[in-house]
């Protein structure tokens, strides 16, 4: 490996164009191929006895997700204004291509089935929007008189009125979200309009998943960087270790993009996992080698980084190597989310071992050996001290640390008794967001936005 390596070192500029080149081409796989999955569905295997199953009652019975939408009236939802919205919305949800006309219900499309001494009377709720205070009230004594209505699309405190949409699986996508959320929104005032159901839940989770991760990594790296400039004390080692970590992200992506393989919410995790692991990586290099420049003042950057291999390119194999089979070990896994998190999370850590074994040195021999300020020797001698004063404390009190560390392990096996699984898609919201407040307002006055399914 040694060998292989200083070979490899003999052409350092190629090294880093080569790298640069397959970095490029990721990052167009990436924007032309990178999509997030929500679906359930999709998160486990199609042969799992579950969705066969699954699969075998929605097509018997027609079972579809359906798309919410309540429009409260503190007043009362009895008016000329609020039933008119609730006529106009149905009917601009069933010019939807995405929609059934078929499959909305609400007080528009409902039927009021009335038994008469023929047998029954079947007849609209209402067609035109009425008016008078007799046609308004006698709508509302037909619902109170319906109780496949009242309660159910009308609340009983009369404030609330629900649209439902059932929509096929593999019609929803974020254009057709959006617009259903546009159209709520054009009909708020002085109603409020909510939207919930299932598809709505996976499609603000595909939504504010990419939208997340935009803000959290340049946090991360803000925070990284600043770490590294206090560890490394160089500006051009703190960018080349945070390209490791950068390109190991891109390339982690770029491969599950260029495999068609989709984002999952738990895999929005990898850049901050990458991020977190793959620095170590170039704080070890970078601190032999400034170990090395100490002992050894005017070496050449060739002399500096050969040494540097010699003596780190096992460790950070190792290291990379039992970090990446861990992650692979969530091959066991059903769950596709969590497969692929260990399969290119693996990936991404081997990534930034090589990165960190290849585009480090190749920088040092392209761009120069890293300046040592006259300060770093002083630096160093506090650093000594502080750990020299580390390990007397913990050889003074040797009982002390096992003491803790069994301590702590209790404390472990405790809270691991204490573990719990959620699985609800709603609890991956904040509880202040709209969608987790839509939802328990529905709740609260109807019988929820989830249906369940006794076969």
């Amino acid at each position: 490996m040694q060998t292989f390596l200083n070979k490899l070192f003999k052409f350092p500029l190629l090294n880093l164009i080569l790298i640069l080149v397959v970095t490029f081409l990721f990052m167009r796989t990436m924007k032309s191929n990178a999509r997030m999955e929500t679906d359930l569905d999709k998160y486990m295997p199609q042969n799992h006895p579950a969705f066969i199953f699954s699969d075998e009652a929605e097509k018997m019975f027609n079972i579809k997700d359906g798309i919410i939408i309540a429009i409260e009236n503190p007043e009362g939802i009895y008016n000329h204004n609020t039933l008119s919205k609730i006529k106009d919305i149905t009917r601009k949800l069933g010019k939807m291509p995405e929609i059934n006309k078929a499959d909305i219900t609400s007080l528009y499309t409902a039927d009021n089935i009335v038994g008469t001494e023929d047998g029954m009377d079947v007849k609209a709720f209402y067609k035109k929007v009425p008016t008078s205070a007799e046609a308004l009230a006698e709508i509302r004594q037909n619902v109170k008189s319906n109780e496949m209505i009242f309660g159910r699309i009308i609340s009983e405190d009369e404030t609330v009125s629900v649209i439902i949409a059932n929509i096929e699986d593999d019609v929803f996508s974020q254009e057709f979200y959006h617009r259903i959320l546009d159209l709520a929104k054009s009909y708020e005032g002085p109603e409020r309009i909510y939207v919930a159901g299932t598809p709505i839940v996976e499609g603000t989770l595909a939504y504010l998943s990419p939208k997340d991760m935009k803000k959290m990594v340049p946090i991360v790296i803000i925070v990284i960087i600043a770490v590294l400039l206090f560890v490394l004390r160089s500006v051009k080692n703190t960018f080349f270790t945070l390209l490791v970590v950068l390109f190991s992200v891109i390339w982690a992506f770029g491969l599950m993009a260029w495999l068609n393989i989709p984002i999952y919410a738990v895999s929005t995790m990898i850049p901050v996992m990458l991020i977190a692991i793959g620095v170590a990586d170039g704080i070890h290099l970078y601190s032999h080698l400034d170990l090395f420049l100490l002992e050894n003042p005017g070496v050449s950057k060739r002399e500096a980084v050969t040494d540097m291999l010699k003596g780190m390119w096992k460790p950070v194999m190792m290291t990379s190597v039992t970090t990446a089979v861990g992650f692979i070990s969530l091959l066991t896994s059903e769950v596709y989310p969590i497969k692929y998190f260990g399969i290119f999370t693996a990936f991404g850590v081997m990534s930034a071992m090589v990165f960190s074994l290849i585009l480090i040195p190749s920088g040092i021999l392209v761009f120069g050996l890293p300046k040592r300020k006259a300060s770093t020797r002083k630096n160093q001698g506090h650093e000594d001290q502080l750990f020299h004063r580390f390990a007397h404390t913990v050889v003074k009190y040797k009982y002390f640390t096992p003491i803790l560390t069994a301590l702590i392990i209790i404390i472990s096996l405790w809270g691991i008794s204490r573990v719990w699984i959620n699985s609800s898609f709603l609890a991956k919201f904040e509880k202040g967001s709209d969608i987790v407040l839509t939802d328990r307002f529905i709740n609260e006055h109807f019988g929820g936005t989830n249906t369940l399914n006794i076969i």
